[in-house]
């Protein structure tokens, strides 16, 4: 049998084969570049947000240890400690009741505002450059990584051009209420997970979607049924939405709250404004949400258990909800963290951490204008907007509505929601933050739609927009110098005093306000346990929550010579109160570094409670 050439279609596949069989053999920098040149755009945008976020965070640099952010140091403190109990995971020391704090009780670290998985993944740094450096890192990495993660969103999903997808990824990222988090809370700033989240919804709900029976199609046997729901779609969807939503509540469970609660609002604002696609798409879109719930509930279910009803573990929230509320004037005026802010304007909330409502009377006014000239083409997602903007702004005024700094006695919708399990946990003000994707979906859409036109919206639409955002434009974050750690922790001569996961009495003893003891245990990986300090526990009455634990009686009588610098009147009593107490912790040692307040005054007290001292570098220390 003669073979013969093979014909075009025939010769095909082969050709196919023979050039993935090249590309596969090229170097994989060969290939690295080549993904580059097809992506340099959006790798422009993640460079130009990199830079933004480094030079936003710089003041931090180049010795992490060595600064601190001026507006809220307290709370770095308590974050470069987490990043450092948390790196111990690489080590095999690691559990959800750690026992590195408030020694002997320890500290839940699901009750409490933890990164848990960004301490995990940023382990290496953290033992071998230190907590400081990570810290730093992800106060950077945070911003740029939510900006562009929403870029991508729009640009993808919603079809947007580059230039209003990237403005709308720079105000999701470096808006108000995300520069203003981060002043040391990381767990709020950590929001480059969410944008996936939406798509994953999104990608559920129109896998979900049979389509519409097309107008025409005959009744009866004959007719030819709209095509069903795409089942591995949906649980392709369903299986990524509770991968990403588990990561997420060891990252941040407050942003996820927030993110559910405002996917809510537009959830059911949308099936309102197209009822077809609710009626087509929602059984099939339930099931896969159960799905995913089930998938995630598999992981979290015991990490949840253990948050609320675990050792150590709180149900309530312990902030006031009508002391954390936003002001209804902070809405239209520029966060002093703004080019255009003042610094008067801070007293419109509660601290330099929370400007989460400051954005200004343009923006505000520009988006008004972009939704009501947007929402003949597209009047759905214009009205989820509108719709949950309006009730996450409502909510953030808590309880009771305050204007200009004065309580107006008019109740605030917040009201309906206090009481109810894990709502009355989250600080209303934090519901502003919902804000920021939701006003630069409505602006990537009018950008978008201005920037595919040939008339005079192509340049006004743009020219008001950046307008609105350039008094917003974000000013670097304050820093400050702070104390070196004490050569007794950095040299590692901590170890002649206590052994390896034993505990460290410093003095004087770590608090919620004054947690800076606290930098000793992050300076030494965690290596050792310290008591009392600054945590969320349920030390308030009957049992609910409440920052820090109770003083022991030497730890008040050393704290208050550390405030006054007196000497106290030490008799047998205290001494044996001493022992007790130091018994109580289970302590090794105790320390008292050369930079302690009224040095001399603590020093010669715990001569008399605990006898001679011995010099390890340049502190003293007690074996107890």
């Amino acid at each position: 049998m003669s073979s013969a050439a093979p014909t075009a279609s025939d010769a095909a596949p082969e050709q196919a084969f023979r050039l993935a069989d090249q590309i596969n053999r090229q170097p994989w920098a060969v290939r690295l570049l080549a993904a580059a040149r097809r992506h340099r755009a959006d790798l422009l945008v993640a460079l130009i947000c990199t830079v933004v976020a480094g030079w936003l965070t710089h003041g931090l640099w180049p010795d992490p240890s060595g600064r601190t952010l001026a507006l809220n140091p307290e709370d770095q403190t308590l974050y470069e400690w987490f990043l450092a109990v948390d790196a111990r995971a690489l080590l095999g020391d690691f559990s959800l009741l750690t026992d590195r704090l408030n020694a002997p009780d320890g500290v839940n670290l699901m009750t409490n505002t933890t990164v848990i998985a960004l301490g995990i993944v940023c382990a290496p740094i953290t033992l071998l450059l230190g907590a400081p450096v990570t810290f730093a890192l992800l106060a950077a990495a945070n911003l740029a990584g939510t900006a562009v993660a929403w870029y991508l969103l729009f640009h993808r999903a919603l079809r947007a051009r580059r230039l209003a997808a990237a403005l709308g990824g720079g105000l999701c990222g470096f808006g108000p209420g995300m520069i203003s988090q981060t002043n040391s809370h990381l767990h709020m700033t950590a929001q480059w997970l969410v944008p996936v989240i939406v798509w994953l919804v999104v990608r559920l709900l129109r896998a979900s979607d049979p389509g519409p029976t097309p107008p025409g199609t005959p009744a009866g046997p004959d007719r030819s049924p709209p095509a069903g729901p795409d089942r591995r779609r949906v649980f392709s969807s369903a299986a990524g939405l509770a991968t990403a939503v588990t990561a997420q509540v060891f990252i941040g469970e407050e942003v996820l709250f927030l993110a559910a609660v405002t996917m809510l609002v537009m959830a059911v604002s949308y099936a309102v404004a197209d009822r077809d696609l609710a009626r087509r798409a929602l059984p099939t879109f339930a099931g896969g949400l159960a799905v995913a719930a089930g998938l995630a509930l598999l992981v979290l279910g015991y990490p949840l258990w253990f948050q609320f009803a675990g050792p150590q573990g709180v149900a309530d929230g312990m902030f006031s909800p009508a002391y954390f509320s936003a002001d209804l004037s902070s809405w239209w005026t520029v966060s002093p963290l703004s080019v255009a802010g003042s610094a008067e304007s801070a007293r419109l909330t509660t601290g330099p951490a929370e400007y989460n409502t400051f954005l200004g009377w343009p923006l505000l006014l520009v988006t008004a204008a972009c939704a009501v000239w947007i929402w003949v083409g597209r009047r759905r997602l214009v009205l989820a907007c509108v719709v949950a903007a309006l009730v996450m702004g409502a909510l953030s005024l808590g309880p009771e509505v305050v204007l200009g700094g004065t309580r107006t006695a008019l109740p605030g919708p917040y009201a309906l929601l206090a009481g109810l399990p894990v709502v009355d946990g989250a600080l209303p003000m934090r519901f502003g933050l919902a804000l920021l994707p939701i006003i630069a979906t409505l602006l990537v859409l009018a950008l978008d739609k201005a920037l595919r036109s040939t008339g005079r919206a192509r340049r006004l639409v743009p020219l008001a927009v950046v307008a609105a955002l350039l008094p917003i434009f974000p000013t670097p974050l304050p820093t400050a110098e702070r104390p070196a750690v004490p050569e007794f922790i950095t040299g590692g001569h901590w170890r002649q005093c206590v052994r390896p996961g034993g505990v460290l009495v410093p003095v004087p003893l770590p608090t919620p306000k004054e947690p800076w003891p606290m930098r000793w245990a992050a300076a030494a990986d965690a290596g050792f346990g310290l008591p009392e300090g600054f945590f969320i526990g349920p030390y308030g009455r009957g049992g609910t929550a409440a920052m820090g634990t109770f003083k022991q009686p030497t730890s008040a009588l050393l704290a208050d010579v550390a405030r006054r610098g007196d000497q106290p009147a030490i008799g047998d009593e205290q001494r044996r109160q001493a022992a007790r107490d130091a018994d109580f912790w289970g302590a090794s040692c105790v320390a008292l570094a050369d930079d302690a307040p009224h040095v001399e005054s603590l020093r010669a007290t715990l001569e008399q409670l605990y006898g001679p001292a011995t010099r390890i570098a340049d502190a003293w220390i007690w074996r107890v």
